[in-house]
């Protein structure tokens, strides 16, 4: 029964209920939306009958179905599921504590916190605070990445409790829990379960500007629940409406080891695609891999398309010695590649923005080759920047933006930079 609570389970239509306290719903409405997915893309079937193709993956509804579903009940009060011995900085407890003030108000809450500010130790103390009233608790994010790189910290932080890892290829079978860690799209499988929905990297593909997914997590949350929205650049909906007091929000520009992020420096190298096309990289990205070679720096070369990687990596290699690879997002040897890297058996990656955010290598310096590329957005620019300094033995380094150009992008990118910069200065020097 408890499978029931707070989901959406599709079922035959002429399946029987045995148990009252479920009901059934219709799979589609009568406007013809899918109750899923509120999506109106159907494909016919024999006996006029038709089927949902928008969330086809998520198991196939079609107007021979129907959607059990049980009311989530909720939990008796209980002691503390929290078992970390982390300190958190004084500026991430004053968040922690923010956020714990929405949860009691229903509010929701914006965090725009730096990479490599802590997100998401600051969330423990709020999903105890919710569980331990009895609530329920989800954590998700667009990306797969994210959310399993979530699962072991998260575990580890409640070991007491049960947690369910839902995702497309999940190994794991669903069954009722306090705390899920999920991919939004799961959200779709949910209705008014959770007292607090935490959605992490909210800036991200697939969620944003996807009305389906920001719909399924309205659904999701009970109709009096918190969402809290994690980010180190928000979408310019979330800003307007934290400037327009329609959203609370807190700011942590400082990083876990209390310095200010690394800022953009501008070069420019002219037309490099024709110069690479003809074996020669240009003179200020040669310099600096010259640089590279002696010291042994790693870093990270982050190109615009998919079709510059194998260029730009054999351009590289042939004067000189570094031992490199190229990485995209639908390359079958990605984790191995990314797992070299981290391993220190390779000194850099010639990558697209696939490694733009939720993959951390310590101590390494990062080139944007063709940064005036379309293909870079402000807040794309703002996370590649963000994967310098992340260690506390190196909290600063290059990031190094190569142009034809200085675009309005790169100079929002810069601004969004220094205004975190200035209140994390503001911060360190305790003026509030």
């Amino acid at each position: 029964m408890s499978n029931y609570y707070g989901r959406l389970v599709l079922k035959s239509r002429f399946e029987t209920v045995e148990d009252q306290r479920i009901k059934v719903l219709p799979s589609f409405g009568k406007d013809g939306y899918c109750q899923r997915c509120r999506q109106r893309a159907v494909c016919s079937l024999p006996d006029q009958e038709y089927f949902c193709t928008v969330c086809l993956k998520m198991g196939r509804n079609s107007s021979l179905n129907c959607f059990w579903h049980a009311k989530d009940i909720r939990g008796k009060k209980q002691e503390s599921c929290l078992n970390w011995n982390g300190q958190l900085t004084r500026q991430q407890q004053k968040v922690s504590n923010e956020i714990i003030a929405s949860i009691n108000n229903k509010e929701n809450r914006l965090i725009w916190a730096v990479t490599g500010a802590g997100k998401t130790e600051m969330i423990f103390p709020a999903i105890d605070h919710v569980i331990k009233k009895g609530g329920r608790v989800a954590v998700v994010s667009p990306r797969i990445d994210v959310i399993l790189e979530l699962a072991p910290r998260l575990r580890k932080a409640f070991s007491k409790l049960d947690l369910v890892l839902l995702y497309g290829d999940t190994p794991e079978e669903y069954h009722y829990t306090k705390l899920v860690l999920a991919t939004t799209h799961q959200l779709l499988k949910f209705s008014h379960a959770f007292d607090l929905l935490i959605i992490d990297e909210v800036d991200s593909f697939p969620f944003h500007g996807d009305s389906m997914l920001e719909s399924a997590a309205l659904r999701a949350r009970k109709k009096i629940a918190s969402t809290i929205y994690l980010t180190a650049t928000p979408t310019k909906k979330l800003i307007n409406d934290y400037r327009k007091k329609r959203l609370y929000a807190s700011f942590l520009p400082l990083r876990f080891h209390q310095h200010l992020l690394p800022e953009l420096t501008f070069s420019r190298v002219g037309d490099w695609r024709k110069q690479i096309i003809k074996n020669r990289l240009p003179r200020k990205l040669k310099i600096q891999i010259e640089k590279y070679q002696k010291s042994g720096q790693r870093f990270l070369l982050f190109v615009p398309k998919v079709s510059d990687l194998k260029n730009t990596l054999e351009t590289i290699e042939s004067f000189s010695e570094i031992k490199g690879l190229s990485v995209h997002a639908t390359d079958p040897e990605r984790k191995s590649k990314v797992q070299q890297m981290r391993d220190r058996k390779i000194q850099f990656l010639v990558t697209t923005t696939i490694l733009e955010r939720g993959v951390t290598f310590p101590g390494i310096d990062v080139i944007i080759l063709g940064a005036d590329n379309q293909i870079f957005s402000v807040n794309a620019i703002v996370q590649i920047a963000g994967r310098v300094g992340r260690n506390k033995d190196r909290p600063s380094g290059l990031v190094l933006a190569l142009i034809e150009e200085k675009t309005q992008v790169l100079i929002q990118a810069s601004r969004q930079i220094r205004f975190m910069n200035e209140k994390g200065l503001k911060q360190l020097n305790n003026v509030q």
